[in-house]
């Protein structure tokens, strides 16, 4: 049965897995930030900096990009919220809010999603009873096809689980406890669909960024030219540079100028 579970997981991800893949290999070979900082086209940039993430032993999670990613590669935010709505909708992908403090959003494409999943399923495939892991199953045919939102309240998720069989509280437990779903701090009736597994890249993501600011806050107009700025290694993030550097032009925290020899990254002004 246990296995039965995990494999029902796989289904819907399977369809667009081939072409997606295929895109991605083109997409591995663009590695110059400077030539590819913007697109004009939100899911075009969506799978670049999916090809793009950073591969290592240390990040155990499916690739996944931030909201402040998409605002610094296209220009148009507008276009970028009205996209990402269109795509969460077509269950292209999901996006989660993430628990950094700071007002920080993962999109992840639902196929990676699930893939994620599956991992968690087959480590408590060995510990646990087969009959209690069927709640993954109820999970993703009945939760995660009819709740597309980030969040969602424990009586509709009751609900839905119930679709599948009888719910139980340790049904929820062991959802909340393998990192499928987080309570709010603010009103513990609500969840935040979450990432398993994603913790310790969470806080390489806030180490780095202050890394980042740092080395160049350092620098005497705290400034550095992209092109070799993009190949310095982080000591304290298991994400590149590129991902940060993204991350902090979105969100304001750097900005980009044209300069005859290439782009400037300088630190934004308070």
């Amino acid at each position: 049965m246990a296995k039965n579970i995990s494999e029902s997981l796989k289904g819907k991800k399977r369809a667009r897995e081939t072409d997606t893949e295929a895109e991605a290999s083109d997409f591995d070979q663009i590695l110059s930030l400077e030539e590819n900082l913007t697109f004009s086209d939100t899911l075009v940039a969506l799978r670049i900096m999916r090809a793009q993430f950073p591969q290592s032993d240390k990040v155990s999670v499916q690739p996944f990009i931030l909201r402040s990613q998409l605002y610094s590669s296209v220009e148009d935010r507008t276009q970028v919220d009205r996209d990402l709505e269109n795509l969460r909708r077509e269950k292209v992908l999901r996006i989660f809010k993430l628990n950094t403090g700071q007002d920080d959003h993962a999109i992840m494409f639902f196929d990676d999603y699930l893939c994620q999943m599956e991992r968690v399923v087959k480590r408590l495939e060995e510990k646990k009873d087969s009959d209690i892991l069927e709640v993954f199953k109820w999970f993703k045919s009945h939760v995660l096809d009819n709740k597309l939102e980030p969040s969602i309240e424990h009586q509709e998720l009751c609900t839905l689980l119930a679709l599948g069989g009888k719910v139980k509280d340790e049904h929820i437990s062991l959802l909340i406890n393998s990192g499928l779903l987080t309570r709010q701090l603010i009103d513990s009736n609500i969840y935040w669909f979450a990432i398993p597994n994603i913790g310790s890249v969470l806080k390489g993501l806030s180490q780095g960024r202050k890394e980042v600011l740092s080395l160049l806050n350092r620098r005497r107009y705290k400034e550095m030219m992209l092109a070799p700025l993009e190949k310095k290694l982080l000591r304290y993030s298991p994400l590149d540079m590129r991902f940060h550097l993204r991350d902090l032009i979105g969100s304001g925290h750097l900005k980009t100028a044209k300069t005859p020899t290439g782009l400037v990254v300088r630190v934004s002004k308070d």
